[in-house]
């Protein structure tokens, strides 16, 4: 073990949970590499002496996948495999106290906003000039872009703002200047990121100001595609739809986690709309901009949550057809307002109404998939795998959106693609979740 300490530092980041911990993982790993520290992201050669896990805390599947892999981190330390095992991220600024006395191979501890001191822990200086700049763990091509960190939300549900803190905007300008040093690396798509994007520039300017922000990125040259993810519905700054019609570089896509389609949820949820109001605010967003695809997310199961509840969600989300759609069970997070209640769904019925939710929109998906045979569509090619080019269009998400698979070879040979290019290509058939489409010649 003394000949292992004897080696320079190289470290093993592990990242677990949303895109904002990847973002995280990506500005540490800069700094790391900027103080001469080699590291890495989710290596395997099994060649590191220190790992770093960045945790996800925000339920109770994703709480047990980060322990179970600090507790894997910590027997590879008993084995000698590493020397040190730090956890950051948000399972650790939640319940670090308590995970002390249970994992005491775990050498340090930090929250969300504990860079600085886990750099000095890992005898490295937080270089300040360095802020915006990180090691990219996506492909090459896009990029997620975090423009403010925590959240000012009391929706009943949520502990992100314990693990996250209060709203902090990042200034304009910096932004701008990131967005300028992606571009010049090859980064054709920015994936806009934050608890709720809607909030962006309260805290600095007095007023809502993600349109304004919007349309300086959508000056940046080299940025091709603006792509925004996690929006609130109540008090949605309409002028973002105006920048998104009238840019040709901010992508027809809106992520807007809804959580529920019941009123009497939403109000025991306190997200401070009804279901009238967002259906009127997503019939608006559609005028606007004509061809929008929504994502939403829904909570299967929530304290309170009746039969007749299930039943009106499930006729709202029929009415509502929204093109991306995703669902979880409820997670009974201690502090939150919602930990007052009884959590009085069992979870199977939870699992049965999550599902139901599912199949509903696998039909949905399904049926507004196939209109789309015969059209053609401009993509961005992610990745090859196998017999086929992995692209998606202006409407898709990576990971949790549609794939559009293009096939290496057809009638006239191989088709010559690049990853991070963009293609036209006409779609020819259609899955619940997948796309298969031939390029169109120029």
């Amino acid at each position: 073990m003394k000949a292992r300490t004897l080696k320079p530092t190289k470290v093993n980041v592990i990242t677990l949970g949303c895109s904002k911990n990847t973002f995280d993982s990506e500005v540490l790993m800069a700094q790391l590499k900027a103080n001469a520290i080699e590291v890495d992201h989710e290596s395997d050669r099994g060649d590191h002496n220190v790992v770093v896990i960045n945790t996800c805390g925000f339920i109770d599947n994703a709480k047990q996948e980060s322990i179970d892999t600090i507790l894997n981190w910590a027997k590879a330390k008993d084995q000698g495999k590493v020397e040190k095992v730090y956890v950051t991220g948000c399972l650790s600024q939640r319940y670090a106290p308590e995970l002390k006395a249970e994992i005491p191979q775990v050498d340090s501890w930090f929250g969300t906003r504990d860079l600085p001191r886990l750099l000095k822990t890992l005898k490295a200086d937080y270089k300040h000039e360095l802020v915006g700049e990180r090691l990219l763990t996506t492909p090459a091509h896009f990029a997620y872009f975090k423009i403010s960190e925590g959240c000012d939300r009391k929706c009943s549900f949520c502990a992100i703002p314990l693990m996250r803190g209060e709203h902090i905007s990042t200034p304009m300008d910096q932004l701008v200047t990131n967005a300028k040093g992606l571009a010049a690396k090859g980064v054709r798509e920015l994936i806009l990121i934050g608890q709720d994007l809607t909030y962006y520039g309260l805290d600095l300017y007095k007023k809502r100001n993600l349109s304004e922000l919007l349309a300086k990125l959508s000056d940046v040259e080299g940025i091709d595609w603006i792509r925004l993810h996690y929006a609130f519905p109540s008090g949605f700054p309409m002028d973002i739809l105006d920048v998104m019609r009238e840019r040709s570089n901010i992508c027809n896509y809106l992520d807007m986690p809804l959580q529920h389609g019941s009123t009497n949820m939403l109000k025991r949820m306190r997200r401070g709309i009804t279901q009238e109001k967002t259906e009127a605010l997503v019939e608006t967003i559609r005028e606007k901009v004509p061809g929008i695809a929504i994502r939403t997310t829904l909570i299967a199961g929530f304290p309170g949550e009746t039969e007749a509840d299930h039943a009106d969600n499930l006729a709202w989300i029929e009415r509502m057809r929204f093109d991306r759609l995703g669902a979880f069970t409820y997670s009974h997070e201690e502090d939150t307002h919602a930990h007052t209640m009884a959590d009085d769904v069992p979870e199977e019925l939870k699992q049965m109404r999550a599902q139901e939710i599912m199949e509903l929109q696998g039909g949905i998906s399904l049926d507004l998939n196939q209109r789309k045979i015969g059209k053609e569509f401009k993509v961005l090619v992610d990745k090859a795998e196998g017999e086929h080019w992995i692209a998606r269009s202006e409407f898709d998400s990576p990971e949790v959106d549609n794939e559009v698979l293009i096939p290496k070879k057809d009638v006239n040979g191989p088709v010559h693609l690049r990853i991070g290019d963009f293609a036209m290509v006409r779609i020819t058939e259609a899955q619940e979740h997948d796309l298969r489409a031939v390029v169109v010649a120029d």
